[in-house]
């Protein structure tokens, strides 16, 4: 099954609930209570899905630096892919379909993973779990068995940048910085997570929350162009949120507008102001 998209619709996956070719990831997490998506999980989810934890999962360990959600080792997230029954090594890769219930914000950094790590065949469910239950598809509390597979990591390591990248590069002329959080935090104004306010200098303000609508369905594909229309002329693209993780949502909108020369600074504020 070839996919030409990075978004699919819940009526799109319930016609493929049973294919073979289909693998699906629950993504769903909340920060305030990192055991709330996991236990979601087990009262509901989309039939075959496999659950995948922001902190255990998609994640490394915390460091002194290196942010909030550092990004998780590339053999023990392959291990856990091909537990799940998707594996690169396949005549035929399956397409995997990520959601969550908090306007793609953990989905995409599932989708990003998934491609950092060389595979390209998955999308996000377009409005999340909250589609899929209010379209009234099924929904089921059995857990999938593991799956045995093969994933070779092939890292596409040009597609992050560290500390030291983002203060060589971004008051490049070619070069854009853009801050993924809220506008409150982004003027620091407010800041609930990490122990300083305010952003990296020269920083363009693109909130992640933009890229989808009250319902969290993605806004169409010339609304993402427009929103990014001053920086189409980059030649890169540095993306950055408070730990990594909801800039890739703005990762997914570039993509969705045409322009592929973003990248991600992993440890975004939360590494940066570790060491102010």
């Amino acid at each position: 099954m070839t996919l030409l998209t990075s978004i699919v619709s819940a009526e799109w996956l319930v016609q493929h609930l049973s294919d073979p070719q289909v693998a699906i990831a629950d993504c769903r997490f909340a920060l305030a209570d990192p055991t709330s998506g996991r236990q979601q999980y087990e009262a509901a989810h989309i039939p075959g899905a496999y659950y995948f934890d922001l902190n255990r999962d998609l994640s490394s360990p915390v460091a002194p630096h290196g942010g909030r959600h550092p990004l998780p080792d590339p053999p023990t997230l392959a291990a856990k892919l091909a537990a799940c029954g998707i594996s690169n090594t396949a005549a035929t890769p399956k397409v995997v379909v990520a959601y969550d219930d908090s306007r793609l914000a953990f989905a995409a950094r599932f989708w990003w993973l998934l491609r950092y790590m060389g595979y390209d065949h998955v999308a996000v469910l377009d409005g999340g779990f909250s589609a899929w239950q209010t379209a009234g598809y099924p929904v089921t509390s059995a857990i999938p068995q593991p799956q045995s597979g093969e994933f070779v990591p092939q890292v596409r390591s040009d597609w992050v940048v560290d500390i030291k990248t983002v203060k060589d590069r971004k008051d490049l002329p070619n070069v854009a910085l853009v801050d993924s959080r809220e506008a409150e935090r982004y003027r620091g104004e407010r800041e609930p997570i990490d122990p300083i306010a305010g952003h990296i200098p020269g920083a363009a303000n693109y909130p992640w929350m933009d890229v989808t609508d009250a319902q969290g369905y993605i806004r169409p594909p010339l609304e993402q162009q427009h929103r990014w229309s001053a920086l189409e002329q980059s030649g890169e693209v540095l993306v950055y949120c408070g730990s990594g993780v909801t800039a890739c949502v703005n990762l997914l909108s570039l993509e969705l507008a045409g322009i592929s020369v973003g990248k991600l600074y992993a440890g975004s504020w939360s590494d940066w102001c570790s060491y102010l």
